[in-house]
C-alpha cells in the first residue's frame, strides 16, 4: 500500500496526478484574492448601507422589506446576480463563512479577519430578524419571477417585494436547520471579539434548531412557499441533512451532550451514512460529515465512528490514484458537476478537503482509500489545484474571480455591476429600460470585485457572456468557502 504523506510524498504525488494535464503554474497572489474574495461580499448588500462601504457603486436598498408583515427585515444579502433575498442560500453563506473564520481565521492578517467577521455580521443581524418571532420563520424577501424579469439596479427596485414567512406547524427544517447552523457557526467566530453577540446567535441558534426539528419537512412543500422559492432555490435533496447539519454546529459551538445524542441516535434514520458525496447550499452531507469528524479524530468520539468512515469515503473519491475516485474532470482539472454555477463544488470541495487535512493533520492520521494512503499534503495538493485553476492556471489562463490578474470576466450576469451607478446616473432606470445595458456587449461599467462566477463548462471553455447566466453569474456560496481556502494559501504561499 502507497502513503502519500511526507517524506514520500513527490514522486507519489507525481503518478497519482498524471493522469491530470499540469499547466505551468504561475505565482499567484494569495493574499491579494483573499482581500478581494471578502470585498465582493459588500457588493451583494442589501438594507442600508454603512459609511465605510468600500463598493462604491452600491447604495441603499430594499429599505422596505418586511413592511407587509409590519417587521423590519432589511439587510441581509442578494444571492447572486439578481435582487432577491433567499434564506436557505444566505444562511448557507453564512456557515461557510464562519466556518472560514473559525478553522482559518487564525491564519488571516488582522484587517481581514476583521473584514470577514463584518461580513458575518451583515448576514447573521438579517438572519436574526428571521426567526425573531415565535413559531415563525421569514425564509425569502422577494418575488424571484417578478425580479427576473425586469434587469434594474437594486437602488431602483420596484418589484413586489413579497416576503415569504412559514408558521408552526408547516415545516420549513431545511432553512431552519441551516440558520441554526449558520448562528452556530457564527457565535463561534464571534466569541472572542464580542462574547454577548455571539451568546445571542448562540441562543437563537437553539430556537431555530428547535422549530426545525419539531415540524419536520421541506420548506418548498408549503402550498404559500412553493412558487416563490421553486424552481431557484427548492429543497431538491431533503430537510435531513440540515437537520444533522444543525445539530453538529450546535454541538461544537454549545458542546451540549443532547446534539451529541442527536447525531448519535438519529444519523442512520436522518441518511447521514448514504455517502452522497456532494455539498452545497442543499446538501450538506459531504460537509456534515467532515465536521462531525473533527470530533472523532481529535476528541476520540468514537459513537460518531460513521461519520468519519463517510468522510474517508468521500475524500477517497477526489483522489485520482485511488480505486474509489470518482469525480469528473474537466480536461484542463477543474472538479465538474453539471447543472450550472459549477465552481460553487470546487470551492466547497476544496475548503472540505484543507478542513480534513487539518484534522488529520493534528492527529497524525492518514486516509485509508484501499489502493492508496492519502495524508494530509495530498489533500492539500488536491485543494491548491482547483484554487490555481480558478485564479488562472487553466486553459484559458483565465481568472474566474472578477479584478483579479489581469485577464478575467468584463460581462458577469450581474444587475448592478452591469448597470450605470447610481452615483454616475441618479435618475431611475426601470424595470425594462435596463434591457439596452444586459443586451450589451460592453464590459459592465462596474466592476465587482472579488465576484467567482459560475465558471467553466466541461471542455474549460468560457464565453464572456451576460446571457448564459449558469457561467457568468456569481453567487455568494461560490465565494463563502473560498474565503478560508484562500487564508489557508495566504498563509502557506510556498505550499507546492
Amino acid at each position: 500500500m502507497k502513503n502519500l504523506s511526507p517524506p514520500h510524498h513527490a514522486l507519489l504525488f507525481t503518478a497519482l496526478l498524471a493522469q491530470l494535464p499540469l499547466f505551468q503554474s504561475s505565482y499567484h497572489e494569495y493574499q491579494d484574492a483573499l482581500s478581494k474574495s471578502i470585498l465582493f461580499f459588500e457588493g451583494q448588500r442589501s438594507g442600508y448601507l454603512p459609511q465605510d462601504q468600500r463598493v462604491t457603486w452600491r447604495a441603499n436598498s430594499g429599505l422596505s422589506d418586511g413592511w407587509t408583515y409590519n417587521t423590519d427585515l432589511t439587510g441581509g444579502y442578494y444571492d447572486a446576480g439578481d435582487n432577491v433575498k433567499f434564506g436557505f442560500p444566505m444562511a448557507f453563506t453564512t456557515t461557510m463563512l464562519a466556518w472560514s473564520v473559525n478553522e482559518f481565521g487564525d491564519l488571516m492578517p488582522p484587517n481581514e479577519l476583521r473584514n470577514s467577521l463584518v461580513a458575518i455580521r451583515w448576514a447573521t443581524d438579517y438572519l436574526l430578524k428571521t426567526v425573531s418571532q415565535p413559531n415563525r420563520i421569514f425564509v425569502q424577501v422577494g418575488d424571484p419571477n417578478g425580479d427576473h424579469i425586469c434587469w434594474e439596479r437594486p437602488e431602483d427596485m420596484d418589484t413586489p417585494r413579497v416576503v415569504y414567512a412559514v408558521d408552526a406547524p408547516n415545516p420549513a427544517s431545511d432553512v431552519a436547520g441551516e440558520t441554526a447552523a449558520a448562528l452556530a457557526a457564527s457565535s463561534m467566530a464571534f466569541r472572542s471579539s464580542d462574547p454577548g453577540y455571539a451568546e445571542t446567535l448562540l441562543r437563537n441558534a437553539i430556537n431555530a434548531f428547535q422549530f426545525a426539528d419539531s415540524y419536520r419537512g421541506a420548506y418548498s412543500d408549503n402550498s404559500n412557499i412553493k412558487d416563490g422559492a421553486c424552481p431557484f432555490y427548492c429543497d431538491f435533496d431533503g430537510y435531513q441533512d440540515e437537520l444533522l447539519w444543525g445539530a453538529a454546529w450546535l454541538r461544537r459551538a454549545s458542546y451540549d451532550d443532547t446534539y451529541l445524542s442527536f447525531l448519535q441516535n438519529n444519523g442512520e434514520t436522518l441518511g447521514a451514512d448514504e455517502n452522497i458525496n456532494e455539498f452545497g447550499w442543499d446538501n450538506k452531507h459531504a460537509g456534515l460529515n467532515v465536521l462531525v469528524s473533527k470530533e472523532v479524530l481529535e476528541g476520540n468520539m468514537n459513537s460518531l465512528q460513521s461519520y468519519k468512515e463517510s468522510a474517508d469515503s468521500f475524500m477517497c473519491t477526489l483522489i485520482p490514484e485511488s480505486s474509489s475516485s470518482h469525480v469528473e474532470y474537466t480536461p484542463g482539472g477543474l472538479i465538474y458537476k453539471p447543472g450550472g454555477s459549477n465552481l460553487q463544488h470546487a470551492t466547497t470541495i476544496s475548503f472540505l478537503l484543507l478542513a480534513y487535512a487539518n484534522y488529520l493533520e493534528r492527529t497524525s492520521q492518514s486516509v485509508n482509500c484501499g489502493n492508496v494512503n492519502v495524508g494530509p499534503y495530498s489533500l492539500r495538493q488536491q485543494a491548491k489545484r482547483q484554487v490555481d485553476y480558478i485564479l488562472g492556471d487553466n486553459p484559458l489562463g483565465l481568472s474566474y474571480m472578477v479584478g483579479y490578474s489581469d485577464h478575467y470576466p468584463q460581462r458577469i450576469h450581474h444587475r448592478g455591476s452591469s448597470l450605470p451607478s447610481v452615483k454616475d446616473h441618479p435618475d431611475l432606470i426601470a424595470c425594462k429600460e435596463g434591457s439596452i445595458y444586459c443586451n450589451s456587449s460592453n464590459p459592465n461599467p462596474n466592476v465587482h470585485v472579488g465576484a467567482i462566477v459560475g465558471g467553466p463548462s466541461e471542455d474549460d471553455s468560457y464565453e464572456d457572456s451576460r446571457d448564459d447566466f449558469r457561467k457568468s453569474e456569481p453567487t455568494t456560496y461560490i465565494n463563502a468557502p473560498f474565503v478560508g481556502v484562500l487564508a489557508y494559501f495566504a498563509a502557506n504561499p510556498s505550499f507546492s
